[in-house]
Order: C-alpha cells, then structure tokens, then sequence
C-alpha cells in the first residue's frame, strides 16, 4: 500500500515516459508534428515542418513492423530537407 507521501508524489519525467511504449511515443510525436490542413499556407515553405511530419509518420510505421510503408516517408522527408521535392500547389485553389 502506498504512503499518503507517495501517493501525491508527481512521477519524474523519465518515470512517466518509461509508463508509455515506443509506438504510442512515436504516435504522440507524429500527431504532434502533423501540419492541419487549415495550417497549410503557414506552413508552405517550411521544409523542415513537412520533413518532420513524414519523418514522424514514418516512425510509427517502422515500429509497427510496416518497412515498406516507412521507406517512401523516409525518403520524402529527405526530399523535403535536400530540396528535391516541389512544394504542391495551394490546396484551396
């Protein structure tokens, strides 16, 4: 039985990670960094924003034993961060 002392103690930071598996960190991350729809003139030109959004994404597919829906995010996120991908026409218009 827990102590009234340790009951009220908040858990530490790496406590309350160790609470969470990998793929819901990973989940957490990917939802975290995703670009709304709504925020997509803000984010336009923001390679590093679209990097991270398919780089998280494909993270959770990697961890959930799905390589071959991981390898084209991967290689996306690159394409984003050496330039090679084209920003998509404005998707209101």
């Amino acid at each position: 039985m827990l102590s009234s002392t340790q009951a009220s103690t908040p858990l530490s930071q790496s406590e309350a990670l160790a609470e969470i598996s990998t793929l819901e960190l990973a989940q957490a991350l990917a939802q975290r960094l995703s670009i709304d729809p709504k925020d997509w003139h803000s984010y336009k030109s923001d390679r590093n924003a679209h990097a991270a959004q398919q780089a998280a994404a494909a993270l959770v597919f990697l961890l959930k034993d799905q390589p071959k829906e991981a390898l084209p995010r991967f290689n996306q996120a690159v394409g984003w961060l050496d330039r090679s991908v084209k920003m998509p026409p404005c998707q209101g218009h």
